[in-house]
């Protein structure tokens, strides 16, 4: 089976570390590299916690990119108090030495992008992409498919009413990105909170987990137990919603989600800073550069995501049904 060669652009935080860990146990895809932007975490952050979801997958042999380390304009605002101090729900994994790349992360993409067909699976904030194009735009305008987890069509935000936190954290780059994108005549895959709020790791589903197996469920408990007492405190779920992963399956599976093609843009100024404004009514009369995704079957995520992260044939999660 020929494998689809993926870039994983993402923030490392809590849910990008499972996303990670999905996408490396899927056969389809080929991670060629981890390109790393500021967004949950400050960049080199980012790249220690990438590198630790390595070592635990035993997979340092891909390789992780450091991008850009502050928004396109706007000061950078990290989501520490989200993630917690160390970005990894402070579990206070031990640093993984060495294994850094000399080559930057929109470098890496300029160059790989002009030699091999590549998608990416955008995780974090857009400001590496606006780079690529402020810098290369032909190499931007190759990437085969992209897949942004970001925005918010009719669900609220989740760090101000309106917006969702990688497109609030850098508006200006999420905003050349999309117009770049209609402008090439390309679309955005948009997995925007309307899906990703309904994918709630639950105190139960972790369990179940860890009895499946105790050493990925450990893990996944240890980086995720600051997630659960933040949604608790701001949310009152009981559970975390992991967003990233959905990002994944969807583009393994564009079957797990449905939603339609529209045309949007994000606001950069303002309290609607970060909106993506979603001309579902075709207002602008402008071609669509994006799929909205805004329904999910949370049983096809989590019997993909599940069986994947646990080495098990679906069939075999005999109870996952009633979990979710």
């Amino acid at each position: 089976m020929e494998k689809t060669k993926v870039i994983i652009d993402c923030d490392p935080g809590i849910d990008d570390s499972l996303a990670i860990m999905l996408a490396l146990k899927s056969p389809e895809i080929e991670v060629i590299g981890i390109t790393i932007v500021c967004g949950n975490s400050p960049v080199e952050m980012g790249a220690g916690n990438a590198k630790k979801v390595l070592k635990q997958m035993n997979r340092l042999d891909v390789p992780v990119y450091i991008g850009e380390s502050k928004p396109l304009k706007r000061e950078y605002v990290n989501a520490l108090d989200t993630h917690g101090e160390d970005g990894l729900g402070e579990s206070f994994l031990p640093e993984v030495e060495g294994w850094q790349q000399e080559m930057g992360a929109v470098d890496f993409m300029a160059d790989i992008l002009k030699r091999e067909k590549v998608s990416v699976i955008a995780l974090g904030p857009m400001t590496n992409f606006a780079t690529l194009i402020q810098k290369d735009r032909e190499a931007f305008g190759r990437i085969e498919k992209l897949v942004s987890m970001g925005g918010t069509f009719k669900s609220h935000g989740n760090c101000s009413p309106v917006a969702e936190y990688n497109y609030w954290c850098d508006p200006d780059a999420a905003a050349l990105v999309y117009a770049t994108t209609h402008e090439i005549g390309k679309k955005i895959h948009m997995i925007g909170l309307d899906v990703t709020r309904k994918i709630v790791l639950t105190p139960t589903l972790l369990e179940y987990i860890c009895r499946l197996n105790k050493e990925t469920g450990e893990f996944i408990k240890k980086i995720t137990k600051f997630y659960f007492d933040f949604h608790w405190e701001w949310e009152h779920i009981i559970g975390c919603v992991i967003n990233d992963p959905l990002a994944v399956a969807y583009f393994l599976n564009p079957a797990i989600c449905e939603g339609f093609e529209s045309y949007v843009q994000i606001e950069t100024t303002g309290i609607s800073l970060g909106q993506s404004v979603v001309d579902s009514m075709n207002f602008y009369r402008k071609t669509a550069n994006t799929k909205v995704l805004t329904e999910v079957d949370v049983y096809a995520f989590f019997q993909l995501f599940l069986s994947r992260i646990l080495d098990m044939k679906s069939e075999k999660l005999d109870i996952l049904q009633d979990l979710i």
